[in-house]
């Protein structure tokens, strides 16, 4: 599992500069339709369908309602290919520890609380600071774990 999450994170981090520079203002059919100097009608005859519907097509990219299967269809009729990624804001590996620390101190409070109410509140900093590494250790062990509801 470990192995899984550094390899996707080492994939992702090559598409960082894609993640960071942001669709054109008008889509990328658009764009590189008018890069190439080819007009909705040529377009239309390229991909099989009415000159209307590649405005249509147009105007959902840019809502982001284009299915993908009609951008494969206008990506292809540009000479172009699609790369669909969904590309975590951070490191996979970052969530997964983040996660565990999150509920780890969640437990460990609920824990201390009810050790308190039973007069058994545990003084030491170092024991409790191990307790809760400890729990992250385990949460990390079953990662699962890590998205049930609470």
């Amino acid at each position: 599992m470990k192995e899984a999450v550094r390899q996707l994170d080492k994939r992702f981090a090559t598409l960082s500069a894609l993640v960071q520079n942001s669709r054109p203002p008008k889509g990328w059919v658009r764009a590189i339709r008018d890069a190439l100097g080819m007009t909705t009608a040529q377009l239309a005859n390229r991909v099989g369908v009415s000159q209307p519907r590649i405005v249509e097509i147009e105007q959902s990219e840019l809502s982001g309602s284009i299915s993908l299967r009609s951008l494969q269809r206008a990506a292809e009729a540009l000479g172009c290919r699609i790369v669909y990624a969904l590309v975590p804001e951070k490191p996979l590996e970052t969530t997964i520890r983040e996660r565990a620390e999150s509920l780890a101190a969640r437990h460990s409070g609920a824990v201390e609380h009810s050790m308190r109410l039973e007069d058994q509140a545990v003084h030491d900093a170092t024991a409790s600071q191990e307790l809760h590494r400890q729990r992250v250790e385990d949460l990390l062990r079953h990662p699962a774990r890590l998205w049930d509801d609470e």
